[in-house]
């Protein structure tokens, strides 16, 4: 008895492939612009989060030194490294009787955004945005400190990142 020779198809047919590749750029059209916010809104929440960090940074200094804040010439190491009580003087990583208050902060944050991105320095020049090379305005008079940027520079949200 002969059989009969029954052919089976195996694989995919022309018309599953393209609806697979359908399916998978209609998915991607909807993950990349999702993906593209995400890291623009890291960027805004890691400006928010320094800005934080340097505002009671700068306020726990105000509190132990007789309510004067950092001088602009000096902001950076009266932050980061230990000093007397007289706003002075800041010395190294050593505390000693002369020098106990302090550090503040570990380093200085470089700003996360904008035409500065990565730097990590203070300007008193006002309005922010205009000194083209700082990353962070700092009024010395009213402890007040904000992201060096221009009103033009918008988070995702639209929100000047002066403004924050």
């Amino acid at each position: 008895m002969l059989r009969a020779r029954t052919s089976a198809k195996k694989g995919f047919t022309l018309l599953e492939l393209v609806i697979v590749v359908v399916i998978i750029g209609i998915i991607a059209a909807i993950a990349i612009p999702r993906m593209s916010k995400g890291s623009a809104g890291a960027a805004d929440s890691a400006l928010a989060g320094d800005l934080a960090v340097l505002r009671s940074a700068i306020d726990l200094f105000a509190a132990e030194h007789d309510g004067k804040y950092p001088t602009l010439a000096k902001i950076a190491d009266q932050l980061t490294q230990y000093t007397d009580g007289t706003i002075t003087s800041a010395t190294g990583t050593v505390r000693d009787s002369t020098h106990p208050y302090g550090p503040y902060v570990r380093a200085i944050p470089s700003i996360p955004v904008g035409p500065n991105k990565g730097a990590a320095t203070f300007t008193g020049t006002a309005p922010p945005g205009t000194d083209a090379t700082a990353a962070w305005y700092y009024n010395e008079t009213t402890g007040e400190i904000k992201a060096n940027l221009k009103d033009t520079e918008v988070d995702i949200a639209k929100v000047p990142y002066s403004a924050y």
